[in-house]
Formats: C-alpha cells, structure tokens, sequence
C-alpha cells in the first residue's frame, strides 16, 4: 500500500516515515508540509492511505481531508495528532483512524491493517456530512481532470444552471457540482440567497439595480449582474441599505 505523509513538523514526518518502513507491506511514497501541499501530491502520487496531521498552518488537516474526499479514487485518511479535540470533525470526514501522538508502530500497523480505499459512493456520502462540518476556506473544483481550490473570499457568487453551479471569482469561474441549498447551509453567514438559483457574497455587493420591470444585484470591480426574484427581494433592500 502506497502511502503519504502529511505534517508540518519535519520530527513528525521523520518519525512516522521510520514506522512505516519498518512495515513491510507498505511503502512511503511522498511527504507534505500542509494541506495544499497534500492535496496536490495526493493527485499526483494517488497514494492509498494519507497519515494527516490536523492542524497544520494554511489549510488544516480536516479540510485537507474533505477536498480528498472528492477525488475520483480517494485514499484512506488516518489522522494522526497531537490534540485529542478534533475527534468528532475528523471522523466525519470518514476517516479510517485517529491516532494521538507519539503514535506507536503497534498502533500504526493496527490502523492500516484496517484502512479500506473509500468507493465513489462512500466519497459521495461523506458530501453529505459536509454542513455540519466547520465551513470550508476553499471551493474545490475540478478544471481538466485536476482539482483547483478556489478561495471563499474570492468568490462573487454561486450561480445554478441545471445540474451544475457556476463559482464565479476573481480570476474568473468555474464548475463545481455541490447543491446550492448544501453551500447555503455551509456559508449562510457569508453568502444570501436572492434567487432560486444563486447566492451571492455579502462582501462583493455594490448595489441594485432596476431592469425591464425586475430587479437585478450589482457587484464591486466586475459587471456582471444578477436577477433577484420577488421573494427575495425586501431582504435583498435590508442588505444593500446596510452597504
């Protein structure tokens, strides 16, 4: 079994590479500093099991663990850390393990002795989790068979059209597949609904403005506009009042 290593602490990644060399039916295949760093390798190495630190700087280890979730093959994820508080977020990303440093080899082997590569269904189920979870800094989205993370902060607006949702944003959009009313429950406090089929950032509106008897949502530094349907529109007003 191919395995990655994530961690920040270089006596972490040392330690744990020792272990799983001393395990001969596995075999370490790269190592990352960061949850970014991990997602790239973890598409570019297609390891089948990631030993996860959680709370790494950048991105940490639990979102790590959602954006690996998405990929067409996911790994197994076992955490490994040093705080025992992150127990209940880890498991549900379905993760394999969650083991407490300094892991020991006994507990290690234990560990990928039970590791599983996740099905599309169960990576499709753990979607289903994701509102519960702490909101995402990051929109994963696959551009040409690779996964790009799109920044929350970027974003102007999560737009709908049949089964697809449009992430518009700084450096332009892209597609992503993720239920509208699922990214509602997940960034309600950052985005509003004035559509059926859109959100809107709170932070990047500008303005509304009256259009061929309807009402449309304007945005800072870019054109596009936005159509606010009936229902939506006096708590659309209350925001734009309070700009």
């Amino acid at each position: 079994m191919k395995i990655l290593i994530v961690d920040d602490e270089k006596p972490a990644r040392d330690r744990l590479a020792r272990m799983v060399g001393e395990i001969n039916t596995h075999e370490l295949v790269g190592e990352a500093v960061n949850g970014l760093e991990a997602l790239g390798l973890a598409q570019s190495l297609e390891p089948d099991i990631v030993l996860l630190d959680i709370r790494m700087p950048g991105m940490d280890g639990i979102e790590a663990a959602r954006h690996i979730a998405r990929l067409d093959e996911p790994p197994a994820v076992i955490f490994t850390t040093a705080f025992s508080d992150h127990a209940l977020e880890a498991f549900e990303t379905h993760a394999v393990d969650y083991l407490l440093k300094p892991v020991k080899l006994e507990r290690l082997q234990a560990a990928l002795d039970a590791t599983i590569r996740p099905t599309r269904a169960q990576a499709s189920r753990s979607g289903d989790v994701l509102s519960e979870l702490e909101p995402r800094q990051h929109i994963c989205a696959r551009v040409r068979g690779s996964l790009v993370l799109v920044p929350i902060e970027k974003i102007y607006y999560f737009h709908a059209e049949q089964k697809y949702v449009t992430v518009r944003h700084e450096e332009g959009e892209v597609l992503i597949e993720d239920p509208l009313k699922a990214l509602e429950a997940e960034f309600g406090e950052r985005f509003y609904r004035i559509h059926r089929n859109a959100l809107v950032s709170l932070s990047r509106l500008a303005g509304m403005q009256s259009e061929n008897d309807g009402h449309q949502v304007t945005f800072r530094d870019i054109d596009d506009v936005l159509e606010i349907s009936r229902r939506h529109l006096p708590g659309v007003r209350k925001i734009i009042r309070n700009l």
